[in-house]
């Protein structure tokens, strides 16, 4: 082989070494290999955008969830005018329930101009689904759609209420208080008795119950 012949063949396997490097840094980026985020985000038009879209259950692991839910998102508005988001809807036509930090429910989420809302978390409003059928650990289809009639799809994250979203899940609230009606025995301060009189002399058996005068 001439010596013209070796350096073009030598050059020819560099150029082919470089192809071969660059084809594998375009490869490894999530872009080129379509990987999923662990958390999903979305943008509507130019001044809106949701990142962190997670949806967190119970304390399961993994594997199928059906039951509550809470929906997490961060949404934040760049434009000159508030944005007032009206739904979420996760998975097959689950409606998410709106409410304020202290609890209070709320018609809407209003986004201001310029600035940011949290949904989830301790001192956040908050967006609840009574209950919805999700795989633990993979993603559900979630839609936001807000007042002026945008709408934007994408798919959540499903996360238990573990590690970083731990307190994030629905928790069960308070039981509420049996009614009393007013004068009934029940009503009683707990730990009072009624006084009972006992005629003068009478003594009452072991294990039986004085009737107070007055009674039939």
């Amino acid at each position: 082989m001439s010596r013209s012949l070796r350096r073009g063949s030598i050059a020819a396997i560099a150029a082919l070494a470089i192809v071969s490097l660059s084809s594998c840094a375009a490869g490894n980026t999530p872009e080129t290999l379509e990987i999923k985020p662990d958390n999903a985000s979305a943008t509507l038009g130019t001044t809106l955008r949701l990142n962190n879209i997670v949806v967190v259950t119970g304390d399961e692991s993994s594997g199928e969830h059906t039951g509550p839910a809470n929906v997490t998102v961060n949404i934040s508005n760049t434009g000159t005018e508030p944005a007032e988001l009206q739904s979420i809807t996760v998975g097959n036509g689950a409606g998410a329930v709106f409410a304020d930090d202290k609890g209070a429910p709320l018609s809407s989420i209003v986004v201001p101009a310029g600035g940011a809302v949290l949904l989830g978390g301790s001192g956040n409003p908050s967006a609840k689904v009574a209950s919805v059928s999700v795989n633990v650990g993979g993603f559900v289809p979630t839609a936001f759609a807000f007042k002026d009639g945008s709408k934007v799809e994408t798919q959540a994250a499903v996360s238990p209420n573990k590690g970083l979203y731990k307190g994030w899940g629905p928790t069960a609230g308070p039981a509420a208080a049996p009614s009393k009606a007013v004068g009934s025995p029940a009503a009683t301060t707990p730990g009072a008795t009624a006084p009972v009189t006992t005629p003068a002399g009478a003594t009452t058996p072991s294990g039986a119950t004085t009737t107070p005068a007055g009674t039939h």
